[in-house]
């Protein structure tokens, strides 16, 4: 299986403030829906209740401490290693981590690819 890092992020590596998208693309949200559509993607739980629900035409699994956690449709994982096992098992070929910040530094060793949107502006990222 191969493991992707989708991300954007501004010039100074920001990609989020406040939980959201400091930025509203429709173009690169185009990208975002056509790449990931019909694969897994591995997100925490932060940034699954940013979303606030499933997305259509793939499965989430959310990464989180919290065991009795439910996120309606969505897989639940309690660590990286369970989360990508999980995707595994169901035969994925390409799962993609969609954040957020922790997950990313989690993952980044262990990732194939990255897709990277580099948004020319610079945000008051946390």
């Amino acid at each position: 299986m191969i493991i992707s890092i989708i991300v954007a992020m501004d010039e100074e590596g920001g990609i989020a403030h406040h939980g959201q998208l400091p930025w509203h693309l429709p173009a690169e949200l185009k990208i975002f829906k056509q790449t990931t559509t019909g694969h897994h993607l591995l997100m925490g739980r932060k940034t699954f209740e940013t979303i606030g629900r499933s997305l259509p035409g793939r499965t989430i699994i959310v990464i989180t401490h919290q065991v009795k956690y439910q996120a309606g449709e969505c897989l639940i994982a309690h660590t990286i290693e369970d989360g990508l096992s999980l995707a595994r098992t169901r035969g994925e070929t390409e799962l993609f981590v969609c954040g957020g910040r922790d997950i990313y530094e989690q993952t980044l060793p262990l990732s194939d690819r990255i897709y990277l949107t580099l948004v020319h502006t610079i945000t008051d990222s946390d």
